[in-house]
């Protein structure tokens, strides 16, 4: 079985398609650019109400703490743009330099990456707002709830259909 941090450029195994490696990497390249883009709207949504935030009259009334919270929930959200654009930059500096495969690997490489920052970035940017609107103890309550449901639906449920596709397929 194929790590699960990498894309199966390679893959061996017929999967009922008549393709190329090259063709098979622009299949993989344009998946790749799909979820990119998914992945770069709910983005720019939290980064523009983070950024709009700043701007609220209510915003003096953060305490030292809460304003922490924001700047590094700020931070978060251009990392995880600049790590989600990544892929699309160096396309850029290897255009037609035959180099797909190595593109596609970056780009799930920082895919998954962006992924582990967006989720910080929701779980962050719910818990600030708890702890705004309601107090502390109910932003660790969100926190918690929402880790947990990332969890849960973005490793736990895949590593379980992974495992009862690899053991269909009796590898």
């Amino acid at each position: 079985m194929s790590d699960a941090r990498e894309p199966d450029l390679q893959d061996d195994r017929d999967d009922g398609r008549d393709e190329s490696p090259a063709e098979r990497a622009d299949r993989n390249w344009s998946e790749v650019l799909q979820e990119l883009r998914v992945l770069q709207t709910g983005t720019q949504i939290l980064t523009g109400f983070l950024l709009a935030l700043a701007f609220q009259p209510a915003f003096a009334d953060l305490t030292d703490g809460q304003r922490n919270v924001y700047l590094a929930l700020v931070v978060t959200s251009a990392i995880s743009a600049i790590v989600a654009l990544a892929p699309v930059a160096l396309h850029r500096v290897l255009f037609q330099q035959r180099a797909k495969a190595a593109v596609v690997a970056y780009g799930h490489a920082a895919l998954i990456t962006a992924l582990f920052a967006v989720s910080v970035l929701v779980v962050g940017v719910v818990a600030f707002v708890f702890d705004v609107v309601v107090g502390g103890s109910s932003a660790w309550w969100a926190l918690g709830a929402l880790t947990a449901l990332i969890v849960m639906l973005w490793l736990v449920a895949p590593a379980i259909m992974r495992a009862r596709l690899a053991e269909k397929e009796g590898r």
